[in-house]
């Protein structure tokens, strides 16, 4: 028997699992953790944290406390190391107004770190990845490029003290909750949401629109916020595996239309990490959204629209 208080769970899943205590109150309950994007250990340590703690935001959920999460070689890279790492995510942990309350390590070969998080919720105000309308907005709330700046920067193409990839830590470390948060001040109405990360923005979006009914999506290149240096460096074919996956894994549903400039095109399939929220609004709540975002200093835009089309195809035109 499933239990009817899984508000989400696996059939289908979305960006956390969400569990209701009762008629006001549900735990957003999420894992994730990963090796290292960038050298400087305690800038990974809050890249990290910040990722695991985005995807109760993209539920429409608060980060109520969170745990470690520790594979690391400490006989091979010594507990300092370690410890810059721990204090990295304690930094972002304590800027979104939660303490780590302890955690697990294990011996590993590679370094790896992140939070599980357990978060709260209204049962009746919980976004999901399903539900986006024909008609409504698509706003994206932070840059892309992130994989391609982290390729470069371990390609040696690009220092970690450069201005691009500096710009690239920043984003990563940015917590989403202020994106979030200003969903609420507005008023506005989520119809479909979710954060963009691994998969890439067409990667996700896919996912919004399989999850919803009967709709496809316009993207507009030209609408795309991507960090600076990115493009460039994309032009000269520096693309993470993840990136190239994305795109042949994406198949007929991703559409590029002729004119489009093929480094966006790419920018559209990059494996972001820590990436902004995705989220689908009525036009005059997106319009009202992104101009409040970016007045709050939010990389925010309108990157395109949901339209009524049989099967989840997301079309990148110029």
């Amino acid at each position: 028997m499933i239990d009817p208080n899984v508000l989400v769970g696996l059939a289908p899943a979305d960006d956390a699992a969400v569990v209701r205590l009762s008629d006001e109150l549900a735990l957003v309950f999420t894992t994730d953790f990963f090796t290292p994007v960038v050298d400087d250990p305690r800038a990974f340590g809050r890249i990290a944290a910040a990722n695991a703690l985005s995807d109760v935001y993209a539920m429409g959920g608060k980060p109520l406390v969170a745990l470690n999460i520790v594979c690391f070689p400490t006989k091979t890279l010594g507990v300092a190391l370690l410890g810059e790492i721990l204090a990295g995510g304690n930094d972002i942990a304590r800027e979104a107004g939660i303490a780590i309350v302890g955690g697990h390590s294990v011996e590993d070969a590679e370094p790896k770190y992140g939070l599980a998080v357990v978060g709260t919720v209204h049962p009746a105000k919980v976004w999901r990845k399903g539900g986006a309308r024909p008609g409504d907005r698509l706003v994206l709330t932070k840059a892309l490029g992130t994989g391609v700046l982290a390729t470069a920067l371990k390609r040696g193409r690009i220092a970690e003290d450069s201005a691009a990839m500096q710009g690239a830590v920043r984003s990563m470390a940015t917590l989403n909750a202020r994106a979030a948060a200003l969903v609420g001040e507005l008023g506005a109405d989520v119809h479909a949401g979710t954060d963009v990360t691994g998969y890439g923005l067409a990667g996700h979006l896919g996912e919004m629109l399989r999850a919803s009914e009967g709709v496809g999506a316009r993207l507009s290149a030209s609408a795309l916020p991507v960090l600076d240096g990115a493009l460039a460096l994309a032009r000269e074919g520096v693309l993470p595996g993840g990136t190239k996956s994305n795109r042949t894994h994406a198949g007929a549903g991703f559409e590029v239309a002729d004119g489009v400039d093929e480094a966006l095109a790419w920018m559209a399939c990059d494996a972001q990490t820590s990436g902004g929220l995705l989220l689908a609004l009525s036009p005059d709540d997106a319009l009202r959204y992104e101009r409040t975002c970016r007045a709050a200093g939010l990389a925010a835009a309108i990157v395109g629209e949901v339209v009524a089309r049989d099967g989840a195809v997301v079309r990148l035109e110029p």
